[in-house]
Protein backbone atom coordinates (compact mmCIF):
# COMPACT_ATOMS: atom_id res chain seq x y z
CA UNK A 1 0.00 0.00 0.00
CA UNK A 2 1.27 3.46 -0.88
CA UNK A 3 2.14 5.85 1.95
CA UNK A 4 0.80 8.74 -0.10
CA UNK A 5 -2.98 9.24 -0.10
CA UNK A 6 -4.47 8.62 -3.58
CA UNK A 7 -5.63 12.23 -3.84
CA UNK A 8 -2.02 13.44 -3.58
CA UNK A 9 -0.47 11.05 -6.09
CA UNK A 10 0.53 12.77 -9.30
CA UNK A 11 1.14 11.15 -12.68
CA UNK A 12 4.38 12.93 -13.57
CA UNK A 13 4.90 10.87 -16.74
CA UNK A 14 2.04 12.71 -18.46
CA UNK A 15 3.39 16.18 -17.60
CA UNK A 16 5.04 18.14 -20.42
CA UNK A 17 8.73 19.13 -19.99
CA UNK A 18 7.85 22.67 -18.90
CA UNK A 19 11.20 23.43 -17.27
CA UNK A 20 13.13 22.34 -20.37
CA UNK A 21 10.96 24.54 -22.60
CA UNK A 22 11.55 27.55 -20.36
CA UNK A 23 15.31 27.00 -20.12
CA UNK A 24 15.69 26.60 -23.88
CA UNK A 25 13.66 29.75 -24.44
CA UNK A 26 15.68 31.75 -21.89
CA UNK A 27 18.96 30.49 -23.37
CA UNK A 28 17.80 31.47 -26.85
CA UNK A 29 16.93 34.97 -25.65
CA UNK A 30 20.19 35.23 -23.71
CA UNK A 31 22.25 34.29 -26.75
CA UNK A 32 20.23 36.76 -28.80
CA UNK A 33 21.13 39.73 -26.55
CA UNK A 34 24.66 38.59 -25.67
CA UNK A 35 26.37 40.44 -28.56
CA UNK A 36 24.71 43.71 -27.54
CA UNK A 37 25.69 43.23 -23.89
CA UNK A 38 29.29 42.40 -24.79
CA UNK A 39 29.41 45.32 -27.23
CA UNK A 40 28.20 47.83 -24.65
CA UNK A 41 30.69 46.46 -22.11
CA UNK A 42 33.51 46.69 -24.68
CA UNK A 43 32.69 50.33 -25.41
CA UNK A 44 32.30 51.22 -21.74
CA UNK A 45 35.17 49.21 -20.19
CA UNK A 46 37.39 47.92 -22.99
CA UNK A 47 38.55 44.37 -23.62
CA UNK A 48 38.38 43.27 -19.98
CA UNK A 49 34.83 44.57 -19.79
CA UNK A 50 33.83 42.66 -22.91
CA UNK A 51 35.42 39.45 -21.63
CA UNK A 52 33.77 39.87 -18.24
CA UNK A 53 30.38 40.54 -19.80
CA UNK A 54 30.66 37.49 -22.06
CA UNK A 55 31.66 35.35 -19.09
CA UNK A 56 28.76 36.73 -17.03
CA UNK A 57 26.19 35.98 -19.75
CA UNK A 58 27.54 32.42 -20.07
CA UNK A 59 27.37 31.95 -16.29
CA UNK A 60 23.78 33.23 -16.16
CA UNK A 61 22.65 30.90 -18.96
CA UNK A 62 24.45 27.96 -17.33
CA UNK A 63 22.93 28.84 -13.96
CA UNK A 64 19.41 28.96 -15.37
CA UNK A 65 20.03 25.73 -17.28
CA UNK A 66 21.15 23.93 -14.12
CA UNK A 67 18.11 25.27 -12.32
CA UNK A 68 15.78 23.99 -15.01
CA UNK A 69 17.45 20.58 -15.09
CA UNK A 70 17.27 20.19 -11.31
CA UNK A 71 13.65 21.31 -11.13
CA UNK A 72 12.66 19.09 -14.04
CA UNK A 73 14.26 16.04 -12.42
CA UNK A 74 12.77 16.84 -9.01
CA UNK A 75 9.28 17.46 -10.43
CA UNK A 76 9.26 13.99 -11.99
CA UNK A 77 10.47 12.43 -8.73
CA UNK A 78 8.33 13.93 -5.96
CA UNK A 79 6.72 17.18 -4.92
CA UNK A 80 8.71 17.27 -1.67
CA UNK A 81 11.94 16.87 -3.62
CA UNK A 82 10.81 19.69 -5.90
CA UNK A 83 10.66 22.05 -2.94
CA UNK A 84 14.07 20.90 -1.71
CA UNK A 85 15.56 21.26 -5.20
CA UNK A 86 14.13 24.76 -5.59
CA UNK A 87 15.56 26.17 -2.36
CA UNK A 88 18.61 23.94 -1.98
CA UNK A 89 19.51 24.23 -5.65
CA UNK A 90 19.34 28.01 -5.44
CA UNK A 91 21.64 28.06 -2.41
CA UNK A 92 24.08 25.63 -4.05
CA UNK A 93 24.15 27.54 -7.33
CA UNK A 94 24.70 30.88 -5.56
CA UNK A 95 27.52 29.30 -3.53
CA UNK A 96 29.08 27.97 -6.73
CA UNK A 97 28.73 31.41 -8.31
CA UNK A 98 30.56 33.01 -5.38
CA UNK A 99 33.26 30.34 -5.68
CA UNK A 100 33.70 30.94 -9.41
CA UNK A 101 33.96 34.70 -8.89
CA UNK A 102 36.50 34.17 -6.09
CA UNK A 103 38.59 32.00 -8.43
CA UNK A 104 38.64 34.40 -11.37
CA UNK A 105 38.50 37.84 -9.75
CA UNK A 106 42.26 38.44 -9.96
CA UNK A 107 42.63 37.34 -13.58
CA UNK A 108 43.83 40.10 -15.93
CA UNK A 109 40.81 39.73 -18.23
CA UNK A 110 38.27 40.30 -15.42
CA UNK A 111 36.69 43.69 -14.80
CA UNK A 112 34.87 43.03 -11.53
CA UNK A 113 32.32 45.90 -11.69
CA UNK A 114 31.32 44.89 -15.23
CA UNK A 115 31.09 41.24 -14.20
CA UNK A 116 28.88 42.03 -11.20
CA UNK A 117 26.56 44.42 -13.05
CA UNK A 118 26.24 42.08 -16.03
CA UNK A 119 25.49 39.08 -13.80
CA UNK A 120 22.76 40.96 -11.95
CA UNK A 121 21.15 42.69 -14.91
CA UNK A 122 21.30 39.67 -17.22
CA UNK A 123 19.83 37.31 -14.61
CA UNK A 124 16.97 39.65 -13.73
CA UNK A 125 16.48 40.86 -17.30
CA UNK A 126 16.15 37.36 -18.74
CA UNK A 127 13.78 36.26 -15.98
CA UNK A 128 11.54 39.31 -16.40
CA UNK A 129 11.65 38.99 -20.19
CA UNK A 130 10.71 35.31 -19.98
CA UNK A 131 7.85 36.00 -17.54
CA UNK A 132 6.05 37.77 -20.39
CA UNK A 133 5.91 34.47 -22.29
CA UNK A 134 5.06 32.08 -19.45
CA UNK A 135 1.57 30.66 -19.23
CA UNK A 136 0.26 29.87 -15.76
CA UNK A 137 -2.76 27.90 -16.92
CA UNK A 138 -3.32 24.19 -16.68
CA UNK A 139 -4.33 24.07 -20.33
CA UNK A 140 -0.93 25.36 -21.48
CA UNK A 141 1.73 24.89 -18.80
CA UNK A 142 5.07 26.37 -19.73
CA UNK A 143 5.22 28.79 -22.62
CA UNK A 144 2.08 30.45 -23.94
CA UNK A 145 1.12 29.07 -27.33
CA UNK A 146 1.71 31.48 -30.18
CA UNK A 147 -1.40 32.48 -32.07
CA UNK A 148 -1.63 30.84 -35.47
CA UNK A 149 1.24 28.44 -34.86
CA UNK A 150 0.64 24.69 -34.77
CA UNK A 151 2.65 22.44 -32.46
Amino acid sequence: MSATPPALEVDTAAAPPVERELVVDIARRGLMVAPAIVGVAAIARGGAGAASAAFAVAVVILNLGLSGAALSWAARTSLNLLMVAALGGFLLRMGALVGVIALIRHQPWVDLPTLAVTLLLTQLGLLFWESKYVSATLAYPGLKPQVGKEK
